[in-house]
């Protein structure tokens, strides 16, 4: 009976083990701001775009944190995006997602420590 016990407990502390591996796993698999950029932003943002190109390094910080609280959601209301079935950006883009976007962009605006184009 001892080892019948002993068996249980491994192979349940293994399939918990296994378990919260695969949830760390799920977790560092959501995409991280630059890749929400590059998916959403970046595609009608290019240089000779209509839309105007831009990247993290176009504004400075302030101006990207305006931009977010301010501008997006009236500057977007109508966009569409055909590379995901023409539905509406702002139904599109969570808010989760949205708040990656923008830490993306104001901790690699033009004034920060580490500016990047988003490449």
């Amino acid at each position: 009976m001892r080892l019948t016990t002993k068996i249980v407990t491994v192979v349940t502390v293994a399939v918990a083990a296994l378990a919260l591996t695969g949830l760390a796993t799920a977790k560092d698999k959501a995409p991280s701001g630059r890749e929400l950029y590059k998916e959403y932003c970046k595609p009608c943002h290019t240089a000779d775009s209509p839309n105007g190109e831009y990247t993290p390094m176009t504004l400075i910080q302030d101006q990207w944190t305006e931009f977010f609280t301010k501008n997006y959601e009236r500057t977007h209301k109508n966009v569409v995006d055909p590379k995901h079935d023409n539905a509406k950006v702002l139904e599109l883009i969570t808010p989760d997602m949205l708040k990656k976007i923008q830490k993306f962009a104001v901790d690699h605006a033009a004034d920060s420590e580490h500016p990047m184009t988003c490449g």
